[in-house]
């Protein structure tokens, strides 16, 4: 029987035989590298775009035109993401105040000089047409991360009333553009920073209870139109021809799609143009009719892998604004995908919310896009602790 000195090794061969060997990076991978690119999330998001090409093909009516005015936008999106990569996480931690403080004067602006399109001003033209809306729903969350950075996890109740604070004034700016689904994302996704902060579940609790009245309050400040939409989520029967319309066809179009769906292009609901809105806020039921249910979670796996990548990089992220705000990006970008199919499905009332990557579009796309390269930069600029 050996004893234990015949078989014991110097620690540098231990190391040898149990520690594998690194395999050499490939050109390709090098490139990503330098890029600070991150593959797997590169790859599903690329995916999840081909797939929304080929859905929005059939939307437009097989418009070239339209398909490649996507195109482009989604190229713009794509430089957007490999532009915001190269910047490291401490960079964009130093300049949150200014970008957000820059953020909050474009709204102000919109009230007195932005564009009215179909009975709201959200629009502001300077060179660029843009919606100011749309990068506060990076700038809100970066906000809430930047001030809990140098702060004691889990903050405490007067550091959570002052994040509170700064969301409120961002969602009441865009609130009465009135653009009442986006100021309810924006606040979600600062809300989601304090969450993830630690904050108590007695604390969450009374929230929610605290919540209740306030949605009573809501009610008196919501246009008549937005308090139609609540009315038409609880009979939308009520109005077929009416409030109810939308709704009603998308659930037809959704529910004729069966299994395996009627084929690209041959959605009667779709093609025969009875579904409204149908390459934009109701895109999913587009892909519900011609894809069918396999379709439908086809896209929501890729969904559901690109917020796994997004939470596996904040689990990564070694401080806590990169962790915080990874977090965030990453819930916030499947509270986008569930208010769509939610809406288009009939669980909560239409709010104008478009199906990330897939819906016709232009600014949300570039801010997507721009979070998931912030993605990248907090997963690519990270410090590796030695082994």
């Amino acid at each position: 029987m050996h004893g234990w000195g015949t078989v014991t090794m110097r620690a540098s061969e231990t190391r040898r035989l149990i520690t594998p060997r690194a395999a050499p990076l490939s050109d390709f991978a090098l490139l990503l590298r330098r890029l600070h690119i991150d593959g797997p999330l590169l790859l599903v998001l690329m995916l999840i775009c081909a797939f929304g090409l080929i859905i929005l093909y059939s939307a437009v009516g097989e418009s070239n035109r339209l398909l490649l005015n996507q195109a482009i936008r989604l190229g713009i999106a794509f430089v957007a993401m490999l532009i915001v990569a190269q910047l490291p996480p401490d960079f964009l931690r130093r300049w949150t105040p200014w970008g957000f403080a820059a953020g909050l004067v474009l709204l102000v602006l919109v009230l007195f000089k932005g564009e009215v399109v179909q009975g709201a001003r959200r629009w502001l033209d300077m060179g660029i047409r843009f919606q100011p809306s749309e990068a506060m729903k990076l700038g809100v969350p970066m906000m809430a991360a930047w001030f809990l950075h140098e702060r004691t996890i889990p903050p405490k109740l007067r550091v959570i009333a002052m994040i509170a604070v700064m969301i409120a004034v961002p969602t009441i700016l865009i609130a009465r553009q009135p653009d009442l689904g986006t100021s309810l994302l924006i606040a979600v996704s600062g809300i989601i920073v304090i969450v993830l902060a630690g904050m108590s579940l007695r604390l969450m609790l009374g929230l929610g209870i605290a919540a209740i009245p306030g949605a009573f309050l809501l009610w008196n400040f919501m246009k008549d139109y937005q308090k139609q939409r609540v009315l038409t989520l609880l009979n939308p029967d009520s109005d077929p021809l009416g409030a109810g319309y939308n709704i009603i066809q998308s659930k037809i179009a959704i529910g004729s799609g069966g299994l395996f769906g009627k084929g690209w292009t041959n959605g009667s609901q779709a093609q025969l143009e009875f579904l409204p809105e149908r390459h934009t806020d109701f895109i999913f039921a587009v892909l519900g009719e011609e894809f069918g249910l396999l379709g439908v979670l086809a896209l929501l796996v890729l969904y559901m892998i690109v917020i796994g990548r997004g939470l596996f990089i904040a689990v990564q992220a070694h401080d806590t604004y990169s962790r915080l705000l990874a977090g965030s990006i990453s819930l916030t970008f499947m509270v986008y995908v569930f208010v769509n199919t939610a809406m288009v499905t009939g669980l909560i009332p239409v709010v104008g919310v478009p199906l990330p990557l897939v819906s016709f579009g232009g600014t949300s796309m570039v801010t997507l896009m721009a979070g998931f390269g912030i993605l990248m930069s907090i997963h690519t600029h990270r410090k590796l602790l030695p082994h």
